[in-house]
């Protein structure tokens, strides 16, 4: 059973949206904040999120641009009673997978749901087809493909899953360059670059952080300054 979490500070709304997911085959979490929230989903590992953009203690553009600078790949929908494009417009680049204005239908938002799950199994189902097999050893690091683990010295290091999709991309092929734009491809497809700019950046700092002895003089994920990073070829 696939479970949907709603953040939203309207406890009318969490009844309502509860209800009908309910009777629609889905299980429900919900918070009331944006920072109990962010905890629960630790907790709760929620299939899809509901995600209000005005929250008493936090903005949800920010809250789901965070999550995806952590890696994270869970569908959001906004809420908003906002119906500006602009609006829409800084949701969509926030990364959120759709904008759905209050008030509104459950019966679409139920139907919007199972239109990005839809959405999200394909898109697991092509990584799954297309991505490497097998292990990759580069110096004292292991990067097992196929379980999505990286080793440091024997030792498992924790990577999100897009940290891992970016050791594996420049792992994969190392001494290569890779730009930006190349890696944001890799991990988002085409035509989402723009809305990924920053996210690069404070992924390879985070990874640098787990896999290199010293980060601040990294041995394996390279900075190619003014085109982008590569791997540490063993040379």
């Amino acid at each position: 059973m696939n479970k949907v979490m709603l953040i939203d500070d309207d406890a009318a709304l969490h009844a309502v949206i509860a209800r009908v997911l309910e009777r629609g085959g889905y299980s429900f979490c919900g918070a009331m904040d944006g920072e109990s929230g962010m905890a629960m989903m630790a907790q709760e590992d929620p299939d899809l999120l509901i995600l209000d953009v005005m929250l008493p203690d936090a903005n949800g553009f920010d809250l789901c641009a965070r999550l995806r600078a952590e890696g994270s790949l869970i569908p959001v929908i906004f809420l908003s009673g906002k119906t500006d494009i602009v609006d829409k417009t800084i949701g969509f680049r926030a990364g959120g997978d759709d904008y759905i204005t209050k008030p509104f239908d459950p019966a679409e938002l139920v139907l919007r749901i199972e239109a990005c799950m839809r959405r999200a199994l394909r898109d697991f189902e092509a990584a799954q087809v297309g991505r490497q097999t097998g292990t990759v050893q580069v110096g004292d690091l292991e990067i097992c493909l196929d379980d999505y683990c990286v080793y440091a010295n024997g030792t498992q290091v924790h990577l999100t899953a897009k940290e891992f999709e970016i050791v594996a991309l420049l792992a994969g092929s190392p001494g290569k360059v890779f730009t930006v734009a190349q890696i944001q491809e890799g991990l988002w497809g085409a035509g989402e670059t723009d809305s990924k700019s920053n996210s690069i950046t404070v992924m390879v700092r985070k990874i640098r952080k787990k896999i290199e002895e010293n980060p601040s003089e990294p041995r394996y994920l390279l900075t190619v300054q003014g085109v982008g990073y590569k791997f540490w070829n063993g040379r």
